[in-house]
């Protein structure tokens, strides 16, 4: 009996040691690399800066190894040396404060990023002290054209939503399409039964047309350039009414019109109404005068006639 009770235990001691090994800890999002990646290739951009900031925007088609270097020749004290750092999205890049000095009237610092998907592209800054900031914009070729007016169209009718790019601006890997869902985009895809969804894709173009418009089909539509670092959106609004809503401003008016021209002939019979009783007065005592005018003589006659 014993004996059973220390294996017992010996089992449960070894229970517990093995359990220590276990790493219960969740894993959370992996940020995004910033030492680069041998496999890549590599790209570099250099700003000089005399003044206190300036932003660069930097285009990127594909995952690269950027090398970022900053000159500043604004330094108006001169001194021998300065601390400078980096900054990704406003925070401060871990290990990447250093002592900077001066060669020949300036400063330069320079960092090699790994930019290998969309979460790495974003602000990146170099800061010399607090005295000066470079900051190079990172993202995918932006579409530059963007409708701001809505499309309107009919219930029951085709409509087509035109997205392109600048042709200045690399043409993109391939073209999608999403409908705004509450705070979501849904992916639209092209079916052939029931026709609802077309999609032409162009070099720098693609259009979407949408069969048999109902009203549920208004509402935000994005078009998206996918490149290979990334997917850069735009987006077009759509309406669909009823033939019954272009008429509604006419109905409107011409209720008003309506209403007017009752109420101008209700007040001209109104007047007509009180000049005829005003005219009939009038003419009861051109009559009655008249009439008295007319017996006159004869009652002076025979007053004459009495007095006698």
């Amino acid at each position: 009996m014993a004996a059973s009770w220390k294996q017992l235990l010996f089992q449960i001691l070894l229970l517990l040691v093995s359990c220590r090994d276990i790493n219960t800890k969740t894993s959370g999002p992996t940020p995004p690399p910033l030492v680069p990646i041998s496999s890549l290739p590599t790209d570099e951009r250099s700003v000089s800066l005399k003044g206190k900031s300036h932003t660069e925007k930097v285009e990127l088609l594909n995952p690269v190894n950027l090398a970022l270097q900053c000159t500043w020749t604004g330094n108006q004290n001169r001194l021998p040396n300065i601390t400078g750092f980096w900054r990704k999205d406003g925070d401060e890049v871990e290990n990447s404060r250093v002592t900077v000095q001066m060669e020949g009237d300036q400063y330069k610092l320079k960092r090699v990023f790994s930019i290998v998907s969309e979460e790495s592209l974003g602000s990146y800054s170099c800061l010399f002290g607090s005295e000066a900031k470079i900051e190079f914009v990172l993202s995918a070729p932006q579409i530059g054209e963007v409708r701001d007016k809505p499309i309107v169209s009919y219930v029951g009718d085709s409509v087509v939503i035109a997205c392109k790019m600048e042709e200045s601006k690399p043409k993109p890997n391939t073209w999608n399409w999403y409908k705004a869902n509450g705070t979501d985009k849904e992916q639209i895809f092209a079916a052939a039964e029931p026709l609802r969804y077309e999609i032409r894709n162009e070099e720098k173009k693609t259009k979407l047309v949408v069969h048999n418009l109902t009203e549920a089909d208004g509402g935000l539509y994005y078009c998206g350039a996918v490149y290979a670092i990334s997917t850069t959106m735009s987006h077009v609004e759509l309406k669909v009414i009823n033939f019954q809503e272009p008429l509604k401003p006419f109905i409107a008016i011409v209720i008003e019109v309506v209403v007017l021209v009752a109420a101008i002939l209700l007040y001209e019979r109104s007047q007509s109404k009180k000049n005829s009783t005003a005219g009939n007065g009038t003419t009861d005592q051109m009559n009655t005068k008249t009439r008295a005018e007319n017996n006159g003589p004869e009652e002076s006659s025979s007053m004459r006639q009495r007095n006698i």
